[in-house]
């Protein structure tokens, strides 16, 4: 590999070189689960996981408008291999898709194959509308990305009313009426599991929501929590890794400022001849340690480039090192490097590379209308520059992009979330709230349980739905015990199911 290509995330919603009145802005990644990439499996090992199906599904479930009766062919996921069958009310076991293509989550995904031959379940993998191959109007993407007209289909209701249907669907089909479901889903997968399971208590038994932050809304959850922690996460590490970090945006600044000064960042920090600007690198440096704090797993990982165990400790390492002096540049590049090139078989890194190969971009659709996280705040202990979270700007984006005004209440009104514990108390039931408190998200997370069967897992040193993923012998005690007691709720969701047959 000559390059290692930028992808920056559809999470950055702002176009700061077309739209010049946003241009001092810091933004911060609004929803990262889709940066998520599948794990290295052996082409033996794919061939068995799944097989993909298609089902006819209606485009708008809420109106009974001509247009609405259109259909799209929704992708899904299904393994058949360790399920006892109809007759035997084997259970099924149902992921509700994320911003991105379903394969990437099923790949990603393995506490749902690893525990499948234990509860002899039937595993389905449910693709989000709008996303990798359950495109509406037709599969183009050219007409249902075009507008607010088509867009304007794409929401998290529609899209959990198209798994109730699916579910319901593939029920029948298979003569499975009363095989129990349960559903899972990590990050924005993960609040749409908790949601399907207060919205559609008749089609699933219970619901696994690994870091799920459904209390990142509104005023429930400080804009600064995700940075709070992301700081927290470096300077546990080393105070000298957090210093470096937090004073190296103003020399950035001031070089790239200078007369030949993008010159001397380009060679610092090796990035390709086609482009660069300084707030570029420091959107490239941004997203590192965002993402090296997100996927802080304490074994190593593949996912947007391979990661060694504890990145996050592998970065301040090379912060740290004696052997750059006090070079601040050399200090940072060497902590990118492990997040963008830790196989080392990259030349130079493309910061103009905004391809999305893997269908991600329509997130900003949805962090325009309902999915309005406050996450951009940061403190003057921020591990990045001073800022505040800004919905007029968001907003002004939206409708500079879209012609469109936000609902930043509308996912409260939809889903709740205000007095959560009491609410949830009194009509909810059998969900499971995973967090990691080294994940920036862990912040909007439910992190006490609120009931005998609304039960909060926290994990001290856990990282963004690690517990879904598969399991490894390396696996520290602590995740083996957060799999095991996740087991044990959902075998007694499954017999409590049973008994009431």
């Amino acid at each position: 590999m000559a390059a290692t290509s930028f992808i920056l995330p559809c999470f950055f919603l702002f176009s700061l070189s077309s739209f010049p009145t946003l241009s001092s802005a810091k933004i911060t990644p609004w929803f990262p689960s889709s940066i998520v990439r599948p794990e290295q499996l052996s082409v033996s090992t794919k061939t068995k996981l799944y097989e993909a199906k298609y089902f006819t599904q209606t485009l708008d479930h809420f109106n009974y408008q001509p247009q609405s009766y259109q259909t799209f062919q929704q992708r899904y996921l299904i393994n058949y291999t360790y399920w006892d069958g109809a007759d035997k009310l084997g259970p099924i076991f149902v992921y509700t898709g994320n911003e991105g293509d379903i394969e990437w989550f099923a790949q990603n995904t393995g506490f749902m194959f690893d525990t499948a031959p234990h509860f002899k379940a039937l595993l389905v993998f449910i693709e989000h509308r709008f996303y990798g191959k359950s495109i509406p109007f037709g599969g183009d993407k050219n007409v249902a990305y075009t507008n607010a007209s088509t867009l304007g289909y794409l929401s998290s209701t529609q899209a959990l009313a198209d798994y109730a249907t699916l579910i319901i669907d593939l029920k029948n089909n298979l003569s499975a009426t009363h095989s129990p479901v349960v559903v899972f889903g990590g990050s924005y997968g993960g609040m749409l599991a908790a949601w399907f399971r207060l919205k559609y208590p008749h089609v699933t038994i219970g619901a696994l929501a690994s870091s799920a932050p459904i209390l990142n809304f509104e005023n429930i959850t400080s804009p600064y929590s995700f940075s709070n922690i992301i700081t927290q996460d470096y300077r546990s590490e080393s105070e000298n890794c957090y210093k470096v970090i937090k004073g190296s945006w103003e020399q950035i600044e001031e070089t790239a400022e200078k007369n030949g000064g993008l010159e001397v960042l380009r060679k610092s920090f090796r990035i390709c001849k086609n482009y660069i600007s300084g707030l570029a690198i420091e959107s490239w440096l941004s997203t590192a340690y965002i993402y090296g704090a997100m996927t802080d797993y304490p074994t190593p990982s593949n996912f947007l480039s391979p990661l060694p165990a504890y990145p996050v400790k592998q970065m301040c390492k090379a912060i740290d090192d004696p052997g750059v002096g006090n070079d601040t540049f050399a200090k940072l590049y060497g902590a990118a490097n492990v997040y963008y090139n830790y196989t080392g078989t990259s030349k130079c890194f493309d910061l103009a590379d905004d391809s999305d190969p893997h269908g991600l971009a329509e997130w900003t659709w949805q962090a325009c209308t309902e999915m309005i996280l406050p996450t951009s705040g940061n403190n003057e202990e921020s591990i990045f520059p001073a800022s505040t979270w800004n919905y007029s700007k968001r907003a002004a984006f939206c409708n500079y992009a879209f012609d469109i005004e936000p609902r930043p209440n509308w996912i409260t009104t939809e889903f709740g979330g205000h007095d959560s514990k009491r609410v949830l108390k009194r009509f909810g039931s059998n969900i499971i709230f995973f967090n990691g408190l080294r994940d920036p998200w862990s912040g909007g997370g439910v992190l006490e349980s609120i009931s005998q069967s609304i039960v909060a897992i926290v994990a001290k040193d856990g990282a963004h739905h690690v517990d879904l993923r598969f399991a490894t012998s390396e696996d520290p005690e602590w995740l083996r015990d957060v799999r095991e007691r996740e087991v044990k709720i959902i075998t007694k969701w499954l017999s409590e199911y049973y008994h009431d047959l």
